[in-house]
């Protein structure tokens, strides 16, 4: 299973990767910093997220085109060109700018995510369960890597807050960039075989399942954003240092990834349908966490319950196994 393509794809979703928690702790902070009214502070990470939105479909295409290894050098780009322009936009203190920047960004986080349907190309077919798990399980390492960097690299550019951070991510896309370009991977038609799909309104109306499965995994990523973005906006207000803001959000991406190893396992006992219920109710009791004090115990307990509660009701699109051909059309849809 561990074939040269398939090592590279896990390098660089490692590197790639690290971007992402850094950008959870950036987003809010450099927000707040440069707003120009208080309740703007979340903009930047918000246009990241509508960017994301918008482009999954885009970059898919584009993919499919030109192939994988092509558009992973455009996520790593993006990183680049995302992490200068969000330095920049610190050092002249350009509010509109770091929008800008946060959309880029958004663009390359989307390129990053298309890892695992890589890392299943690379394997043969029956390989290719276990490869998609350890390359999301691979986002641990990135876990530990993107907030540590965030630490070593925030007071790089004094005295600017944060823009050293925004260089390290620029430096994350070039490194990243490396084992992408040793990756010998093409086209997206070309690697796997031609299958019938349904248009996505016949797949929903067909099976309803799907449709809710859908839903429950929106509202669970909805409520992620929703509790995460201002999480270190809120430790920063309530006294604490952006050192222990990194440690929060390292811990709450460790538990959105940790479950992987075990999360299939626990579908094929007790069903996909009873794991998302669960996913549910942790995030009620991720919520009813953060209401009951201000505590760094409080803000690290409710951050590892909303990354195993995202991760459970995530598995909802296990309900929608059968049919194949459906099963495939709302995957490349949701990617």
């Amino acid at each position: 299973m561990l074939t040269r393509n398939f090592i590279l794809i896990l390098l660089g979703n490692i590197i790639l990767g690290s971007a992402m928690p850094m950008l959870i702790i950036l987003g809010g902070l450099a927000g707040a910093w440069l707003a120009p009214q208080s309740w703007l502070a979340t903009a930047p990470p918000s246009a990241q997220m509508i960017s994301g939105i918008l482009v999954a479909a885009p970059i898919s295409l584009f993919m499919g085109r030109f192939g994988r290894r092509v558009g992973f050098l455009l996520g790593a780009a993006m990183l680049c060109v995302g992490g200068l322009l969000g330095a920049l936009a610190l050092v002249v203190q350009s509010f509109p700018l770091l929008c800008v920047a946060h959309v880029i960004l958004g663009g390359a986080l989307i390129c990053v995510n298309y890892f695992r349907f890589a890392a299943s190309d690379a394997v043969s077919l029956d390989f290719r369960p276990q490869a998609i798990s350890l390359t999301l399980a691979s986002g641990l390492i990135a876990a530990l890597i993107g907030p540590e960097l965030f630490s070593l690299s925030k007071d790089a550019l004094s005295p600017t807050p944060m823009a050293g951070a925004y260089g390290a991510m620029a430096a994350l896309g070039l490194i990243g960039s490396l084992p992408v370009l040793g990756l010998s991977m093409g086209a997206h038609s070309a690697t796997r075989p031609s299958r019938k799909t349904m248009p996505l309104r016949e797949v929903l109306s067909a099976n309803p399942r799907i449709t809710a499965a859908i839903g429950i995994a929106a509202l669970s990523q909805a409520m992620m954003v929703f509790l995460m973005v201002p999480t270190p906006l809120a430790m920063i207000g309530c006294g604490f240092a952006d050192d222990q803001a990194a440690d929060v959000i390292r811990w709450h991406v460790v538990a959105m990834f940790a479950p992987g190893f075990f999360t299939g396992s626990l579908i094929k006992r007790f069903g996909a349908g009873r794991i998302a219920a669960m996913g549910i109710a942790l995030l009620v009791f991720s919520a009813l966490v953060a209401w009951s004090g201000l505590t760094i115990l409080n803000f690290t307990a409710r951050s590892c319950y909303l990354g195993l509660a995202g991760t459970s009701a995530s598995s909802a699109e296990h309900t929608c196994s059968r049919p194949p051909s459906a099963m495939k059309t709302v995957r490349d849809f949701k990617a």
